[in-house]
């Protein structure tokens, strides 16, 4: 008799060992159908010696694999990436398989699928929901209930749509075979500094080894054409290429770019995707097929069988961090997997992070420096506009200085970029009578006004609510004011100071899919757009050779509220966005506003002495024993009761093991106190980088029981400190 042993799809349990029947095949890897009381899940044989069971059963015991998906098995470099994850961010085994195995319908068999999308008829009862349906679907396509969520209705309405002819079903074939990308296409002409770094990474591919890279460069000099030669070499040897890029709105751009290099588009892989897609590109990559893949941080787990290189670009992003489910950092997790592979890994950035910085400096990277621009072309000047010697207007946010440079870049024909990383129209609303401000009813946060759409909504949980005409605590009318800027109140200010002007807002909130992007991009292309209001989604990937003048509108915003990491974010994210300007032959220009110009992030700017920020950021983490020179743990006690949560938070304070070498603080009050309806509390831990914190926690959290109402989740190497 044979027996497997099997981990499900289910994170509440462990593996269990079933009975392999006569005739059936189920090596490790092998992607299998197992009976679970009266249902069938979808689990994977695993090595028994990798993941013990709870409780070893008899064979006699042993219930029968109900069958195997006619789907490749997941090859054992991806097994052992699993593992190491689950055992790194404490998280169930099953849980990061969950993202392994992505697309369930990619294991069902069917050659093809209907979908809909909409004809361009208007139904002749045209209801609200049936308008705003349509409006939000635009071109898109997909099944029904990927309709719906996109229209925000119901099926019904969808099916109804369908019925009066304004919405048609669509047969898609769904394992198309994907086109080769072609080495040839159109090679580029490098510069000798491109050419150099270019080869030491072509060479690191053909050598077939895991070799860790910093690929830093500053903004504008070309690191993705440089990279590109490395996927060449991948192409050329038959292997497969991960690229992971931090934010979807970036995809449209670089599929384009590489389609300009290798002829066609890479396989992309994102949250965008309809299920059909979806299902299409894992068996592609399962096989093999996909040669190289563009996608969001979770492609980094997809069963690829020949992986040859991954590239992590823009690695400094902190969107790399998952807050949700298993909170890992794809950065982190992308070396993993390539010294699992044995495989080079480039981390790309203009503006590297400290943690990867000290990694070069105790070689354990390599790196590789692109120090000046492509084709000749000049880093930005830059300068501090000092907001209490020459404050804005009353009643405004842009400095005279930053409005005269603003009127002088649009009379030379030439486009301007206005930063502040705040959505929205106005981040708190507040009666002038009695003071009573607008407070998510679900989180400890402040409702966010958004103008555009008439809706107060909170960015963490996501309510919204229409702003009433009086303050609903003392009734007054007309009281109502809106305090500080967003981007939407920026730009209420350059329609006013510019009103020919054509200025387009980018946030998450308008640049939410590859194909809003790409809209974005072609009309700033076409010279369509004289100003850009946006927020850190603009930061990064883009090239405007018209963009000659960044405004950067609330510097001191990013260094509010303790982050330990929130001068160098500051940093990375205005040199990013400053790095927007004068990337073509036109000379580049960035005005940074600020009420204290003196401190280390501006005068590093100002100054261009990356250097010395990142050597006294550095000295402060050594000094203070933060990553990379110790480790942070968090403990976060979340229920719908908060006496529940305070008293599970406090069990687990006096539990707290006395370790050398590790302290724990709290619990406390998280600073997001309530989130999605959830009271939350929180212990910190700060360890030396030695210890083997998650054996600790393991042990400590393991021997004690709270209420199953009760949510406890830890983060490892936490980057969000709400």
């Amino acid at each position: 008799m044979s027996r497997a042993r099997v981990l499900l799809l289910n994170p509440a349990l462990g593996p269990l060992d079933y009975r392999v029947p006569r005739g059936m095949d189920a090596p490790p890897g092998t992607i299998v159908v197992a009976p679970l009381g009266p249902r069938q899940l979808t689990g994977v044989v695993w090595e028994a010696e990798a993941l013990p069971s709870a409780g070893e059963v008899g064979d006699n015991r042993l219930r029968n694999l109900v069958g195997v998906h006619d789907a490749p098995p997941l090859p054992t470099p991806l097994r052992r990436l699993i593992e190491w994850t689950a055992d790194y961010y404490l998280s169930p085994p099953a849980a990061v398989l969950r993202m392994a195995l992505a697309s369930t319908s990619a294991l069902e068999g069917g050659r093809s699928i209907t979908e809909y999308r909409a004809t361009g008829r208007t139904p002749e009862r045209a209801t609200p929901q049936r308008t705003q349906a349509l409006e939000r679907i635009g071109d898109r396509q997909g099944l029904v209930r990927e309709l719906a969520a996109i229209g925000g209705v119901s099926d019904a309405v969808i099916r109804g749509l369908v019925k009066a002819g304004a919405i048609e079903p669509v047969e898609v074939a769904l394992d198309s075979p994907y086109p080769r990308p072609d080495p040839d296409h159109a090679p580029p002409t490098l510069s000798a500094a491109q050419a150099a770094v270019a080869a030491d990474l072509v060479a690191a591919v053909d050598a077939a080894a895991f070799q860790p890279f910093l690929l830093d460069g500053v903004t504008g000099s070309g690191k993705t054409e440089v990279y590109f030669e490395a996927v060449d070499a991948a192409l050329r040897a038959g292997r497969q290429t991960l690229v992971l890029l931090p934010e979807i709105a970036l995809t449209e751009p670089f599929l384009r770019r590489f389609e300009a290099r290798f002829g066609v588009a890479p396989v992309a892989w994102h949250s965008d995707l309809r299920q059909s897609q979806r299902r299409r590109a894992w068996r592609a990559i399962a096989s093999g097929e996909a040669q190289v893949v563009v996608g969001a941080r979770s492609a980094l787990f997809l069963p690829y069988p020949a992986l040859g290189l991954i590239v992590v670009d823009e690695a400094h992003e902190t969107s790399f961090k998952q807050e949700e489910g298993v909170p890992y950092h794809a950065r982190d997790v992308a070396v993993m997997r390539a010294m699992l592979e044995g495989i080079p890994v480039v981390l790309a950035s203009a503006t590297p992070a400290i943690e990867t910085l000290h990694q070069v400096e105790i070689g354990r990277y390599r790196a590789l420096h692109l120090p000046a621009r492509y084709g000749g072309a000049d880093m930005p000047d830059i300068a501090a506009l000092d907001l209490v010697a020459d404050p804005p207007e009353r009643g405004r946010w842009l400095a005279p200085a930053l409005v005269a440079a603003m009127a002088e870049t649009l009379e030379r024909g030439e486009q301007a970029l206005l930063f502040l990383n705040r959505r929205g129209y106005a981040p708190l609303t507040l009666c002038r009578s009695c003071g009573h401000r607008f407070q998510c009813p679900n989180c400890t946060a402040w409702m966010v006004e958004h103008r555009l759409v008439r809706r107060l909504q909170c960015h963490h949980c996501g309510h919204v609510m229409t702003p009433p005409t009086a303050c609903p605590e003392c009734k007054a009318e007309d009281s109502l004011v809106a305090c500080g800027p967003g981007v939407e109140r920026i730009a209420d200010e350059v329609a006013a100071l510019f009103p020919e002007a054509r200025t387009a807002i980018v946030t998450s909130d308008t640049i939410w899919s590859p194909a809003r992007a790409a809209e974005f991009v072609a009309r700033m292309e076409a010279g369509a757009i004289d100003i850009v209001v946006g927020t850190q989604l603009i930061t990064k990937g883009y090239h405007f050779p018209e963009l000659t003048l960044v405004g950067v509108v609330d510097a001191d915003l990013g260094l509010q509220g303790g982050d330990l990491r929130a001068a160098e974010r500051s940093f990375q994210q205005i040199a990013q966005v400053a790095g927007r300007a004068g990337r073509g032959e036109k000379p580049g220009r960035v005005l940074v506003q600020t009420f204290d110009p003196d401190a280390p992030v501006i005068r590093a700017l100002v100054t261009g002495d990356a250097d010395g920020f990142y050597a006294a950021e550095t000295a402060a983490r050594r000094d203070a024993g933060a990553p990379p020179f110790g480790r942070f743990a968090a403990i976060v006690v979340s229920s719908e009761k908060a006496e529940a949560a305070v008293e599970t938070a406090r069990l687990i304070g006096r539990a707290a093991p006395r370790v050398e070498g590790m302290q724990v603080y709290g619990p406390a009050p998280a600073p997001l106190a309530m989130l999605r309806g959830r009271h939350r509390q929180r212990l910190l831990i700060h360890a030396r980088r030695a210890l083997p914190v998650q054996d600790v926690i393991r042990d400590w959290l393991g021997a004690l029981n709270w209420p199953a109402s009760v949510r406890v989740t830890v983060d490892v190497d936490p980057y969000s400190f709400l």
